[in-house]
């Protein structure tokens, strides 16, 4: 339970960094952030193994890049089911998405190694 709610809480620190660095997307609370990140763990879990099954041939076709698109909408899913906050455009989401991982990725293994 406890690693639950540090990878919720990186995940959100995460988003308001991204949301601080890219002016397409914002983020009006914390609360909004920890709401985003339960969805965004939502749809990691249930969306995007879906849009990954049914893309995989555009996927293979593009050598994997196509991924990123699947991130970006499912990103860009997210902020459309969360209240308070926004994505302006589908390149806005594209960066969003690539900027939430690399962020969440380097702060889970801080916390990792910190524990």
């Amino acid at each position: 339970m406890m690693q639950f709610i540090v990878t919720l809480i990186v995940t959100a620190i995460s988003m308001i960094v991204t949301a601080r660095i890219i002016p397409g997307i914002t983020i009006s609370t914390f609360q909004a952030a920890l709401i985003g990140a339960f969805i965004f763990g939502l749809v990691n879990a249930i969306v995007k193994p879906l849009l990954i099954l049914f893309t995989l041939p555009a996927t293979i076709l593009s050598l994997g890049l196509f991924l990123f698109v699947v991130n970006a909408l499912c990103f860009w899913l997210v902020a459309y089911f969360t209240p308070d906050f926004k994505v302006n455009g589908f390149f806005d989401a594209l960066f969003g998405s690539i900027l939430v991982s690399l962020i969440s990725g380097f702060l889970s293994n801080f916390f990792d190694k910190a524990s």
